[in-house]
Formats: structure tokens, C-alpha cells, sequence
């Protein structure tokens, strides 16, 4: 049935109930996030009753997940009205783990948001729970270790390093052959008779040298995420200047992957600047599809005031087509 699909974007999940009587049951379709399928399921005594919790399987037995989350409960009408629980932080393996009575008489259509502030993944045999956002991807071979290794002592040593780095703070010294092999735009540097060939130094004064040494890394393939994340903005840029492909897909998907109230505006801009489709339609469907545009009324005056005429055309064809009756 269509009002059992739960749709989702990055740590959020969305679920539009069509019809729902005053002595009703009904229960979702499953949906994804962490590495675990969830549900949704709403009945109706004398309160409203959501319930919480984790497909069983394997996975949810052997590794229950902590969450940190965060629900809404609104009408469908154009002047929603919001119920905001509390935030839960607590560990869910069954339907009767988390349930919330919200004192409503919400019938026919409303819709129900969850948000995951955070998901853990709690040991069955004890011990720690560890965070499965971010997760640090595949392991490496050990032929691509010994590889990194060797990579990483070049950049770190200066090995037969034959290009200096102007930064804003602070010189770095790197490869001709690694950026070139990295980038169009340095290999057209040093492939034609430009300064940058003579002088064997470049110029990239829009960076400190923090953040030029995590693009380095990651031109050199031992970026550390943590160095990642915290410079993900600077290397963004970085990557749309030198045209860095794929840099500039794993800056957005990154940058999709966290939305948040606090942030999507100004990720908003910055897809809208280095043209991030995926980054803005992301950015767009957060604010009107999933309604957190009532979460940050109160920066939308100062965002207008800078944003771009063709950026704010199309926020509001987003609305029309967003706020039309479901």
C-alpha cells in the first residue's frame, strides 16, 4: 500500500499516513538506515501509540542498535501542527523497546519524522558501543597498504620532492607527477611553458596549510577521515578550482550524508555554488518534502538577503510543488 512506504534522506525518515481512523492499526514497510531495516508502527486507544524498532534479523540480534532519536508528528494540512518528542538515546531489539503515546486526535492524514541523531552499535557480548557513522570503508589489500606506505613517506619526508607549495601560512613540499596525475589543471601547469613549470612552485593562497595538507593526502591516498570531515569545505573547493572529480562526488555525498537543522542552508549554498545537483536536491527535499523549513524560519531572512536570485526562484518552485494537497 502506498502509505506504508517510509521514505528517507540521509539520518531522516519520513512516513505520510493517508487514512487512519479513530480505532486503527497500522504498521510500515521496512526502511534503511545504519546497516539496519526499520520500522514504523502507529495504533490508536485513547492515545496515539509509535512505535520504534529494528526488523528482526541477524544483523539486529548480534549487533541491537543504540539509537539517538528524535520524532514529529504533524497533520497534513497546509498549517501543520507539530508534536516533538523528547530525544531517546536508548538500545532497541524488539516492537515493545520504544513506544510513544502522543495525546492527538490526529485522524485521516498527518505524517510521522524520525530523525537519527546517532546509531551505535551495541556488542552482544558486552562492551563499548561504537558509532556506525563514519564508517571507514573497505579494507585495504595489503598490496595497496604497502603502496599507501610508500606514498605516505614521500609526501610526509619530501622524498625526491621537486614542487613547493605557497600556501597562506606556510610552504609544503610535494610531487609534480602525483598532482599531475591528480588533476587536469596541474598537469597543464607543468606541461606547458607557465610559470608554475619554471619556478617548479605553485600558488594556493586560498588555503591554510592544514587544509592544503589533507588535499595533498588525499592526492597522495592516505587522507585520515577525521582530517577528511574537518576540511571537507576547503577541499570541496579545492576540487571544483582543480578540477578534481573525484574529490568534488565524495565532498558531497559526504556533506548529503550529515544534514542537519543547523547546517542545511548553509550546504545549500555550497551546492548551489560549486553545482552539486545531488547536494541541492538533497538540501531542497530536507526543507519542504520533509518539512524543516519550520525548523530554521528565523535564518531564512539573512540567507535571503545573500542568496541568489535563480537559487531563490527555485526554492519557491520547490514549494509550490511541494505544498500542494497530498
Amino acid at each position: 500500500m502506498a502509505d506504508s512506504r517510509v521514505d528517507t534522506i540521509a539520518r531522516l525518515a519520513q512516513w505520510k499516513i493517508d487514512n487512519f481512523g479513530p480505532c486503527s492499526y497500522k504498521k510500515s514497510d521496512p526502511f534503511k538506515i545504519g546497516i539496519w531495516n526499520w520500522h514504523l508502527s502507529i495504533e490508536r486507544n485513547r492515545y496515539l501509540y509509535i512505535h520504534l524498532f529494528p526488523e528482526p534479523s541477524r544483523v539486529s540480534k548480534e549487533n541491537p542498535p543504540v539509537a539517538k532519536f528524535i520524532l514529529r508528528v504533524s497533520n497534513a494540512s497546509s498549517s501543520r501542527k507539530f508534536y516533538i518528542s523528547p530525544v531517546h538515546d536508548r538500545v532497541l531489539r524488539t516492537y515493545d523497546d520504544f513506544v510513544w503515546p502522543v495525546d492527538t486526535t490526529f485522524v485521516g492524514r498527518f505524517i510521522i519524522d524520525v530523525e537519527f541523531l546517532d546509531l551505535k552499535i551495541c556488542p552482544i557480548n558486552g562492551g563499548e558501543a561504537s558509532s556506525v557513522w563514519p564508517c571507514d570503508g573497505k579494507l585495504q589489500s595489503i598490496a595497496e597498504q604497502s603502496a599507501l606506505s610508500c606514498l605516505s613517506r614521500m609526501l610526509d619526508e619530501a622524498i625526491h620532492a621537486d614542487l613547493t607549495i605557497i600556501t597562506a601560512d606556510g610552504n609544503l613540499r610535494a610531487h609534480k607527477s602525483i598532482l599531475s596525475a591528480s588533476s587536469p589543471v596541474f598537469r597543464s601547469m607543468f606541461r606547458h611553458d607557465l610559470k608554475e613549470k619554471e619556478s617548479s612552485s605553485i600558488h594556493i593562497e586560498d588555503m591554510s596549510p592544514e587544509s592544503c595538507m589533507a588535499l595533498l593526502s588525499y592526492l597522495y591516498g592516505t587522507i585520515k577521515q577525521e582530517d577528511f570531515w574537518k576540511h571537507r569545505l576547503a577541499l570541496l573547493g579545492a576540487a571544483n578550482k582543480y578540477d578534481i572529480i573525484g574529490l568534488k562526488d565524495v565532498c558531497e555525498e559526504s556533506l548529503l550524508e550529515d544534514l542537519n537543522s543547523g547546517n542545511v542552508l548553509e550546504r545549500l549554498h555550497e551546492a548551489w555554488l560549486y553545482q552539486l545537483h545531488k547536494l541541492k536536491k538533497g538540501c531542497l527535499t530536507f526543507l519542504f518534502d520533509f518539512g524543516k523549513i519550520y525548523d530554521v524560519r528565523d535564518e531564512m531572512n539573512n540567507f535571503f538577503q545573500h542568496a541568489d536570485r535563480e537559487l531563490m526562484l527555485e526554492m519557491f518552485q520547490e514549494v509550490l510543488t511541494i505544498w500542494k494537497p497530498l
